[in-house]
């Protein structure tokens, strides 16, 4: 893909990788919703299997044993629940390539009940070997990732966020890479996904309050950047880990599971993710609000913890 592509739609980028790859293959189960200009495109190339995510799984790893590169596409909460047992044994012990994209995760499902909040997806994906775990903090840098997804060889789980760019990016996606938004020596905040979002519009609020904010956005989950990591661990009085996800399984739980295996301390670290409950079903604006998410929000709440 030429480099000047990488403002593209995610659609439009598969789009170009399709054409250019003929073992590139993208199927859905019966979602549609971010590629459905492919179809006529596309040909024998393009399969909807329906709503069965365990078929798709299982036709995908066997095109891939055959040499194909399927990109799959299905709600994340199905695709990763649904299919966790295809996922983990026709992809993740053979260490297939295939990409699963999942739609609407976490607070993107926003007015959806919790049967359809993916909001624990990272905590599966990531327990099974060798599949990677991806979040990417708008279209954009999806649509950039993409070229690597499909090359790197191995199972990838990435989460799809069809919105406009979330902040000035100051780097391409590579796997395995943090990007460092912010630097400051006080405040630490570590995000990923969509939340990314509102943590750099909380990060410029505290600035503006005189605040000094370290903010890393943590697009790559599974490989991760731990030198990242320790460096804002170390360098910052107290460190915030920001998540639409259960506190269990998440990035709280990577970055206290990176301290306890390397025997280092984390200093104060203080994790905002959803702590055993489903968020409230209404408009991503009032969830981010109702839940404490919004940059203002969490810009408070940062300050209130603080000073307590």
């Amino acid at each position: 893909m030429n480099a000047s592509n990488q403002t593209l739609s995610y659609e439009a980028v598969l789009r170009e990788l399709a054409q250019e790859d003929e073992r590139v293959v993208v199927m859905t189960a019966e979602n549609r919703a971010a590629i459905r200009n492919l179809p006529p495109l596309l040909g024998k190339r393009f399969i909807d299997v329906g709503i069965s995510e365990q078929t798709m799984i299982g036709v995908a790893a066997g095109l891939s044993l055959r040499g194909r590169r399927p990109v799959c596409h299905a709600l994340a909460t199905f695709l990763t629940l649904r299919a966790y047992e295809f996922i983990r044994d026709d992809l993740g012990i053979p260490n297939l390539p295939a990409v699963l994209v999942g739609g609407v995760p976490g607070f993107l499902s926003d007015a959806n009940g919790p049967t359809h909040q993916a909001i624990d997806d990272v905590a599966l994906m990531r327990t099974i070997p060798n599949v990677r775990v991806v979040c990417p903090a708008d279209e954009h840098e999806l649509a950039d990732a993409l070229p690597e997804l499909i090359a790197q060889g191995s199972p990838c789980y990435v989460r799809h966020i069809a919105m406009q760019p979330a902040f000035a990016h100051k780097q391409r996606f590579e796997l395995g890479k943090a990007e460092v938004l912010k630097e400051g020596d006080e405040i630490g905040i570590l995000s990923y996904g969509l939340v990314s979002r509102e943590c750099y519009a909380a990060a410029s609020l505290l600035e503006q309050q005189g605040r000094s904010v370290r903010l890393v956005h943590l697009s790559s989950l599974k490989p991760i950047d731990e030198a990242a990591i320790f460096q804002t661990l170390s360098s910052c009085k107290t460190t915030f880990t920001v998540e639409d996800h259960l506190l269990t399984g998440g990035l709280f739980s990577i970055v206290a599971e990176l301290c306890a295996r390397r025997g280092k301390s984390p200093g104060r670290l203080v994790p905002f993710a959803l702590e055993e409950r489903w968020f409230v079903p209404t408009l991503l604006k009032n969830v981010l609000e109702h839940e404490g998410f919004s940059g203002e929000r969490l810009a408070e709440r940062i300050t209130r913890t603080l000073s307590a």
